[in-house]
């Protein structure tokens, strides 16, 4: 029948009782399985995991830009694990670095649920903060793409009516050549 119908004989089942076998083209089928695969690629997203290391006697102003950091990447919908280096006798007192990941849990709990609450392990302290669903910005089209650069130009065009004239100028006097200066260092 499949020969008839210029199609595939396919087993279904193997393990069933008689086998299932079906007629079709298996061809077709397999490139649907692919399509199919592709797209449920393109829907599923990728979580993405930051890392911020942080010292405990770390300074007010140091602590507020890596906080700021760290909201940043929660909002573009990443986690962040949060880690706390101890080194020397600063790991006699691994409670400065708990109380330093449970201050920054309660300053972004608008934003952010602690994951893996703060855990010792060696030298090391960690948490993983993890970003609610609506505190999520995606970025708009234009941001993520880089704008690309133009180079200026030094000299402006006449206006419209001067353009017929202007030919005849430039050809009595000889262009000048562009200077250009461009600034060194870095």
């Amino acid at each position: 029948m499949a020969l008839e119908q210029d199609l595939d004989l396919v087993e279904v089942a193997p393990q069933a009782d008689p086998p299932v076998c079906r007629i079709m083209d298996y061809g077709k089928y397999k490139y649907e399985q692919a399509v199919q695969k592709k797209e449920a690629r393109k829907k599923q997203s990728l979580v993405v995991v930051k890392e911020m290391k942080m010292r405990p006697k770390i300074d007010t102003h140091d602590y507020e830009t890596k906080k700021g950091h760290v909201v940043r990447f929660l909002q573009q919908g990443a986690k962040v694990k949060m880690t706390i280096m101890f080194r020397g006798r600063e790991t006699v007192h691994p409670e400065l670095g708990q109380r330093l990941l449970d201050r920054l849990a309660e300053e972004v709990s608008d934003i952010a649920k602690v994951d893996t609450p703060p855990k010792l392990d060696g030298r090391n302290m960690t948490m993983v903060l993890s970003p609610h669903k609506d505190s999520i910005h995606s970025k708009p089209q234009q941001q993520q793409q880089q704008p690309t650069r133009t180079r200026r130009k030094t000299q402006s065009r006449p206006p419209k009516q001067e353009q017929e004239a202007a030919p005849a100028e430039e050809e009595k006097e000889p262009a000048r050549p562009i200077k250009v200066t461009r600034a060194e260092g870095g």
